[in-house]
């Protein structure tokens, strides 16, 4: 699959910005943020499922302190792809997650928000845990209204091959992107020449994580977006705010 370049109104050839990324249950801020700077998002699931990742866990703070907020999983096996991975449900997690939510955020001016917005992605009918992670990242899109005019695009959908950086790279070039947008935790694999040799600039998100009325003590940054939600309802999207940086520059520690 080949995509076309974006144009301006004048005919004129624009950057094509490229976020790759996992799916993630009710994500941090800054998933948020790189959708705001994406013109193509990849939903990156056919790669390995890591235990302690964010695709089925996220933290909520609560009175006592920061909780993970966790979907339960079943018959997880030693190399199985995140879009293979089933949810568990002999026990009811969703009204436990509900629960915990109403006790967390009882006190916030937008909570009703925040159990609206949750409920309805727990209704939905999905059948894994890829299912249920976008489903709640599109309902936060939706809620703030964010960059609507972003592609989304699954990567089996391109069947493309291979593995790492080059694989990354092909997706990329595919999507006819010339700015790979990527977050920190790339910057320990990602092979950035190999990007540059094609024309193609990375660039590191910079999370501004910009504080905001938190219940439970001093601001914290990496918190479920429903964090946002309830404390500033959709006037929350002006803290939606990040922008990028040249890798160049992340690599040598100017950030």
């Amino acid at each position: 699959m080949q995509g076309d370049p974006l144009s301006s109104a004048g005919g004129e050839q624009v950057s094509v910005r490229v976020v790759i990324s996992q799916s993630m249950y009710f994500p941090w801020v800054g998933l948020l943020e790189q959708r705001c700077l994406a013109d193509i998002f990849v939903h990156y699931d056919d790669v390995q499922f890591s235990k302690g990742s964010f695709s089925n866990r996220v933290q909520i703070k609560t009175a006592k302190g920061l909780v993970w907020m966790t979907i339960p999983l079943r018959e997880l096996h030693l190399g199985q792809r995140i879009n293979e991975v089933q949810i568990n449900d002999s026990r009811d997690w969703r009204s436990q997650h509900q629960e915990l939510l109403a006790n967390a955020y009882q006190d916030a001016p937008y909570v009703n928000d925040m159990l609206a917005l949750v409920r309805e992605v727990h209704s939905s009918p999905a059948q894994n845990l890829v299912e249920m992670a976008r489903a709640s990242m599109l309902a936060l899109w939706k809620y703030f209204d964010l960059n609507p005019a972003c592609r989304l695009i699954d990567v089996e959908e391109l069947a493309i091959p291979g593995s790492s950086s080059q694989r990354v790279h092909d997706v990329v070039r595919a999507l006819s992107g010339d700015v790979y947008i990527t977050g920190h935790g790339a910057k320990n694999y990602l092979e950035h020449e190999l990007f540059e040799n094609s024309n193609i600039a990375v660039e590191y998100m910079d999370y501004q994580c910009a504080a905001y009325s938190q219940l439970h003590g001093e601001f914290t940054p990496y918190l479920s977006a429903l964090d946002l939600v309830a404390n500033c309802g959709k006037e929350g999207r002006e803290k939606i705010r990040s922008g990028s940086i040249n890798w160049k520059k992340f690599i040598g520690g100017s950030v």
